[in-house]
């Protein structure tokens, strides 16, 4: 298997990524589609939508083979969260 080598800094993809989701993707794939994972190619702004990043990415990556990938959760600010959110308790 390959090494694919990062092309651009985190800063760099990230404002990429966000720009194609605003102008491009973001009104194709919110409808019905909440909390599903895209995957954009910032070169090409190729995209796949998936359940998780895994199976995003691997869609994306059959098609574009040496894609830079950066990821979105559809309807949220963050692919992951950490840490537990649990209901709150009644005293």
């Amino acid at each position: 298997m390959a090494i694919r080598q990062r092309r651009y800094p985190k800063e760099e993809l990230a404002r990429r990524g966000k720009e194609l989701y605003e102008s491009q993707i973001r009104q194709q794939v919110e409808p019905n589609n909440f909390g599903k994972i895209v995957a954009i190619d910032v070169e090409t702004g190729a995209f796949e939508v998936a359940d998780d990043t895994l199976v995003a990415s691997d869609r994306l990556l059959e098609r574009c083979p040496d894609a830079q990938t950066w990821f979105i959760r559809i309807g949220h600010r963050g692919v992951h969260r950490f840490g537990w959110r649990g209901l709150s308790e009644k005293a």
